[in-house]
C-alpha cells in the first residue's frame, strides 16, 4: 500500500527556510510543512489546505521541486510505502503563526493538543547558512535538503 505525503519549501525573502517541528508518538521530528492526499484532492490543492490548516497561512503553490524516487517504508506503519512530492511554497500573506527560535519550543496549548491527539507541531526558519539534511529528520526530507543546498549554496 502506499502513502502520498505533499510537502512546501517556503524560503523567505531573508533566505530563511520554514521547518515544522513535530511530536509525534513520543518522536520527535524536523520536517517540511505539509501533509498526507486526501482522496479527491489534486497535490497541489492538498498542499494549499495543509498550509491553511497547519499555518493558517494562505499560499500559492508553484513549481514541482521533488518527488521521491527511491523506496522508503512508513515509520509509523511497515505495510506502506511513502511516496513524497515536493513543490515551491510562495506566502500570500504574512505568516501569523509563532515563529520559535528554538527546535521543539512547544507550548502549553500545543502540549496539550498533544495529550489529546498524540502529535503537535510548531513552526520556526532557519537561515539557508545553517540549513541542510541535518536539519532535518526524515530520508525523503534529507534529499530535498540537500537539492535545495545545490541550488542556494553553489
Amino acid at each position: 500500500m502506499f502513502t502520498i505525503r505533499v510537502y512546501g519549501l517556503l524560503i523567505t525573502e531573508e533566505k530563511k527556510v520554514l521547518v515544522s517541528d513535530e511530536f509525534i508518538r513520543g518522536n520527535y521530528y524536523t520536517k517540511f510543512p505539509g501533509g498526507g492526499l486526501e482522496f479527491g484532492e489534486g497535490t497541489r490543492e492538498c498542499l494549499a489546505r495543509e498550509f491553511m490548516e497547519e499555518m493558517n497561512l494562505k499560499v500559492r503553490v508553484g513549481d514541482h521541486l521533488y518527488t521521491t524516487d527511491f523506496f522508503q517504508m512508513s515509520a509509523f506503519d511497515s505495510t506502506y510505502q511513502i511516496v513524497s512530492i515536493y513543490y515551491w511554497v510562495h506566502p500570500l500573506e504574512e505568516i501569523k503563526v509563532p515563529l520559535r527560535e528554538k527546535n521543539f519550543d512547544f507550548d502549553e496549548k500545543q502540549l496539550a493538543v498533544y495529550q489529546e491527539t498524540g502529535e503537535t507541531e510548531t513552526f520556526r526558519l532557519i537561515s539557508l547558512d545553517d540549513f541542510g539534511a541535518h536539519a532535518v529528520s526524515l530520508p525523503i526530507d534529507k534529499v530535498v535538503a540537500d537539492i535545495v543546498d545545490s541550488i542556494y549554496k553553489k
